[in-house]
């Protein structure tokens, strides 16, 4: 008799307890630079550390002035941008609203030729189905019309054989030997 092996709930507890300690960490890590900012802010540690002194120039590369004067001369010449500053808040609503409607009306007229071609396929289909109607209601009477037919000649033939026997005729099965 073979004995339970346990090697298969050990490495399912193994696997837990590392899932579990993984996840301690991860949040340990998460919660740990933030709580130890606010220690940092309110400590006393942070009288311990100088004043940071920045030993910027204050002669610029570039004067405040050319700065200035270069952003505000930027788009002057485009007379689109120009068109396009000049209009109000009501003026881009407005523009808005049509090209809205303009979408809007090419989205329906997609819609009514959408419809006017499943009306047109949808005529076509009912057309030829009268069709196939009209054919089956053809072969049904021609069906008919045949059966009755071959009764007519079934009653004549057996009138025939009648005859037949009345005068004398006997049938006679006959196998074949060859």
């Amino acid at each position: 008799m073979a004995h339970p092996s346990d090697r298969g709930f050990y490495s399912r507890v193994i696997l837990r307890v590392s899932l579990v300690l993984m996840s301690l960490c991860f949040v340990l890590y998460t919660i740990y630079p933030s709580s130890n900012w606010r220690f940092n802010a309110n400590s006393a540690v942070r009288g311990l550390c100088p004043p940071c002194h920045c030993d910027c120039y204050s002669d610029d590369p570039l004067p405040l002035d050319f700065l200035n004067s270069s952003f505000a001369d930027c788009g002057i010449e485009d007379s689109e941008l120009n068109k396009e500053m000049e209009k109000g808040l009501v003026g881009l609503y407005m523009e808005e609203l049509e090209l809205l409607k303009i979408v809007a009306n090419e989205t329906l007229d997609h819609t009514r030729e959408l419809i006017m071609d499943a009306r047109r396929a949808s005529s076509h289909y009912q057309h030829e189905a009268e069709k196939c109607n009209a054919g089956v209601v053809a072969c049904e009477e021609a069906r008919e019309r045949v059966e009755a037919q071959l009764r007519q000649e079934r009653k004549l033939s057996l009138l025939w054989e009648k005859r037949a026997r009345d005068m004398g005729w006997i049938y006679i099965a006959r196998k074949m030997n060859s």
